[in-house]
């Protein structure tokens, strides 16, 4: 038995690491592991114990998985002892055909780690084939005058044995004639010969009959016969001769069929028939005899088949040349078959891992194959080689073997498989190659976080959208497979409160549907923001976040509001003066409207519902201004009454109303005959309402007159004699400084309330302004032009010309400037045709510069019946009113482009007052002294 690497057991620890790596090496470094067994062996018949041999334990056979492979696989492992076991039949001659020595290459191969090992069983030869003649008879013709001693070759037996098992003698039965010679042949091998020990009469006998026997060494010895007939014929004493002893040939194994291989040549001496030479094969086997042919009168040999060094490198055969007399003489024929490159490497596969984890390092082992070529020499030598852009690469392990292992970055997502195909070259010329593929798929890990198909979101919801109601769907991808690829959903973040976060929103954390969990309001809630993430199930999780942010839309849901005119809450209405000489377009009154809504829910129209006068006024559609239509008549009313519509531009239009009670007259002296005497307008109930208001008038003068008695009474008691002369006749005295009020530009010169209600009294209250405020003695003695003077409604005025001063003309400062009308821009005038802007930027700006006036309305530094740039709002609304009364609508508007807020800055850019004058919004009248 050959040694193995297994028989150096048991290192010192200083060779602990020589010992690990041996395994690795010893395959190429130490001799195989020989065995020798005689042939037809049984099936299960044990060769020797393999694992023994190797050094292996009986548990590792099993745990390592040690086996064989061969071409042919004869043999097997016995996976609980380790014996090497004979598997299937073998035949010495059937494997090993005519080599002398017949040995059997084997492999053994361990796993965990991958050793491989060399065996080499011999096969010895077994007496199992009896000598065979190649006829059952043979027939000899022999001259008579052949001498004593002269020998005659006999065909000799042929036996597939070898060594002792071949043949070993001749024997041929008793004659007086005959004797029988064996001669031994250069290669060892025996061949009977006949010695003619008498001579022979053909008159005597013409023939003899003697049985040739050819016997082996093998014990029991085996044996064949033939039979021999000898004819006496008459004189031929020369037999023919061969031109050479040995013919050697050499011819390539690709030479195809029917080709000329050798010509021998023999010549007789002897003339006429017996000098006539026939040429036959002799000692020859028969399946040489197959491959070649012989032509009997020209000798020429041919191949009847391909050749195939592979399979016989060398022929070897015998030639008979006999001539018409019947003597023969031989010769030795050797034909050697040239190697070719005539076959292509193989590709055994010996291991494979058909599943490989995508973050495998490099230098994991994932097959093991060899190759093989049955051709010698460089013809026979192979190199391997893979495709490139492939993370594998091959490492020669032992002579023959490969191992293709990981060499690179392996992701699964950009390549599930790897088909990659080996190449096997030789080094013939020109060479042969031969490949296979192997298919190698690559098992996942969690190494890709989920990704969002967007980078952010943006929602846009309407509001009073149904709770429950899908608002949104993310989605985001994952490559990797199962677990690794199922995708979770969430909220982490939002901008909202977090106890109110999940009353607004949720998440389906299986399909990513964002659902509303409340009705949103466009006015409450206009946009908010939230994190969503996307977290698959692997392990460790990966994660990956994106922003989302929520528009919540405007719907029409809020009626316009009229800011003014606006009732009280009493009920009671204003009302407006409007000169008696007002030309027509003169600028009457404003109504002023707002909406909670954005958009075109929130651009309102104005619209007269009902009207004393259809024709006298004018009502702007979109600036909702009030101007006359032509110029007042003797027959016209002096008292209007207006039901003024506010609409909405959506879909389905709100709505709201505005009353406007119009005076016309030149003053306040004027207007209240107007407010006693004649109707507004045949309605009863505005008839009502006007008694109501002079029944509120001659209330408010009783009360002023009961609280100067009062005031009067008081003075009178008092002990300051001063304050008595003042009652005296042109004795009244102005010893204390009055409180002056600021009645500058932009600023109404009278400031007055009309209360119209049900109690049918009217109040009337009016201050001049056109000196500094008097002091209270003044007041009393009512010498202080800026008196405050108690009316009653049907009062004659002019009976009290002492109370009245020369008055300027209306104060004009209270009207819009250019730059202060509401419209597309400060330079021009609202659109009275009743069309909407032609575009959402212009929409937007126009809706900006009326809200700008309402905001400026309900600004406490710019009374609105004051200074330029007011509506003349100061009758009801004074310094008192601020913005906190106001809602602030300004937020509603959005200019696209900007993210700037407008304020009321765009109801003051100009600064001057128009030229005109006018005197509407006003409760009592003002005249410039001429």
């Amino acid at each position: 038995m050959g040694g193995s690497c297994a028989h150096r057991r048991r290192p010192s620890r200083p060779q602990v690491l020589f010992t690990l790596l041996l395994p690795l090496f010893c395959p190429a470094l130490a001799k195989p592991v020989r065995y020798s067994i005689p042939e037809e062996l049984d099936r299960g018949s044990v060769v020797g114990n393999l694992a023994k041999d190797l050094g292996l334990s009986v548990l590792e056979v099993s745990a390592r998985k040690l086996r064989v492979s061969a071409e042919k696989l004869h043999f097997s492992v016995d996976a609980e002892s380790g014996d090497l076991l004979v598997k299937d039949r073998i035949d010495r001659e059937q494997i090993c055909k005519e080599r002398r020595r017949c040995e059997l290459q084997l492999e053994a191969v361990l796993e965990n780690p991958l050793n491989i090992f060399h065996v080499v069983v011999e096969v010895e030869d077994v007496n199992d084939h009896a000598p065979q003649f190649e006829k059952k008879e043979t027939r000899l013709e022999i001259l008579e005058t052949v001498s004593v001693g002269t020998r005659i070759p006999l065909e000799p037996a042929t036996d597939p044995d070898i060594s002792s098992n071949s043949i070993k003698d001749y024997q041929i039965s008793p004659n007086p004639y005959f004797s029988l010679m064996v001669r031994v042949n250069p290669d060892g091998g025996k061949s009977p010969e006949l010695s003619l020990e008498k001579l022979l009469d053909r008159e005597e006998q013409r023939s003899h009959r003697l049985i040739l026997t050819a016997l082996d060494g093998g014990d029991p010895p085996r044996s064949a016969t033939t039979q021999i007939e000898i004819s006496v014929k008459d004189i031929n004493d020369n037999p023919p001769a061969f031109s050479k002893e040995e013919y050697r040939t050499s011819v390539s194994e690709n030479l195809p069929p029917g080709s000329s291989v050798l010509q021998v040549t023999a010549t007789d001496e002897d003339e006429g028939v017996n000098a006539e030479v026939s040429y036959y094969f002799r000692s020859t086997a028969q399946s040489t005899r197959h491959v070649f042919s012989l032509d009997e009168k020209t000798g020429v040999i041919k191949n009847n088949q391909p050749l195939d060094f592979e399979d016989v490198e060398r022929y070897t055969m015998e030639v008979e040349a006999k001539d018409g007399g019947g003597l023969s003489t031989q010769c030795k024929i050797i034909i050697e078959v040239l190697d070719e490159n005539d076959n292509s490497p193989e590709i055994v596969i010996t291991s494979l891992s058909e599943r490989i984890l995508e973050n495998s390092p490099p230098g994991v082992v994932v097959a093991l194959f060899k190759t093989r070529d049955r051709d010698t020499g460089g013809n026979g030598e192979v190199t391997c080689d893979i495709g490139k852009d492939l993370p594998f690469k091959l490492q020669a392990s032992s002579s023959n073997y490969y191992k293709l292992v990981t060499d690179g970055a392996i992701d699964r997502e950009h390549d599930p498989q790897y088909n990659v195909t080996i190449t096997a070259t030789d080094r013939g010329k020109p060479p042969l190659s031969s490949s296979t593929t192997i298919t190698l798929h690559i098992t996942d890990v969690n190494d890709n976080a989920p990704a969002f198909q967007k980078s952010s979101y943006i929602v846009h919801v309407a509001e009073n959208n149904p709770p429950g109601a899908s608002i949104a769907h993310v989605s985001a991808s994952d490559p990797d497979l199962g677990s690794n690829g199922h995708i979770s959903y969430s909220i982490i973040a939002s901008d909202l409160e977090p106890k109110s976060l999940w009353s607004y929103v949720t998440v389906n954390a299986q399909s990513g549907v964002v659902f509303a969990q409340r009705a949103f309001d466009h006015e409450q809630l206009r946009s908010f923001q939230l994190t969503l993430q996307a977290r698959d199930q692997g392990s460790p999780a990966l994660s990956a976040n994106v922003s989302m942010r929520v528009l919540v839309g405007d719907r029409n849901d809020n009626a316009p509001r009229v800011l003014y005119p606006a009732l009280e809450p009493d009920g009671s209405a204003l009302f407006d003066m409007v000169p008696r000489a007002a030309e027509p377009g003169y600028l009457v009154t404003k109504v002023v409207a707002v909406d909670a809504d954005s958009g075109h829910n929130a651009w309102l129209s104005y619209h007269v519902l009902q009207a004393s006068d259809p024709g006298l006024f004018s009502l702007g559609l979109r600036t909702g201004e009030v101007r006359t239509a032509r110029a007042l008549g003797d027959k016209d009313a002096a008292r209007q009454r207006l039901l003024v519509g506010v609409r909405d531009g959506g879909q389905p239009p709100l709505s709201a109303t505005a009353t406007l009670l119009l005076v016309f007259a030149d003053s306040l002296q004027e207007a209240l005959p107007d407010l006693s005497d004649r109707p507004l307008s045949p309605d009863p109930q505005a008839e009502l309402q006007f008694y109501l208001v002079v029944a509120l008038a001659l209330i408010s003068v009783l009360f002023l007159l009961a609280v100067i008695l009062a005031i009067a009474l008081r003075l009178r008691h008092s002990s300051s004699p001063s304050v008595w002369d003042c009652f005296q006749s042109g004795l009244c005295s102005k010893t204390r400084p009055g409180v002056s009020l600021n009645c500058s530009e932009g600023t109404l010169p009278y400031s007055y309330n009309l209360y119209v209600g049900h109690t049918g009294k009217a109040e009337l209250n009016f201050l001049k302004c056109s000196a500094p405020l008097p002091s209270a003695e003044d007041i009393v003695c009512n010498s202080s032009p800026g008196a405050l003077i108690p009316l009653h409604v049907g009062d004659d005025l002019t009976t009290h010309p002492e109370t009245l001063t020369p008055q300027a003309p209306p104060n004009t400062d209270w009207r819009f400037s250019q730059a202060q009308r509401p419209g597309t821009s400060g330079s021009q005038n609202g659109d009275e045709t009743g069309t909407w802007p032609n575009n959402q930027f212009d929409t937007e700006m126009l809706q900006a510069m009326i809200l700008a006036s309402a905001s400026e309305a309900a600004d406490g530094s710019s009374t609105l019946g004051g200074g330029a740039g007011t509506m003349g709002l100061s009758a009801r609304y004074g310094p008192q009113f601020t913005l906190q009364h106001v809602p602030d609508y300004r937020q509603n508007v959005y200019i696209p482009g900007s993210n700037a807020t407008l304020t009321n800055a765009a109801g003051k850019r100009d600064g001057k007052a128009p030229a005109g004058g006018n005197g509407n919004k006003k409760k009592s009248g003002k005249k410039e002294k001429k």
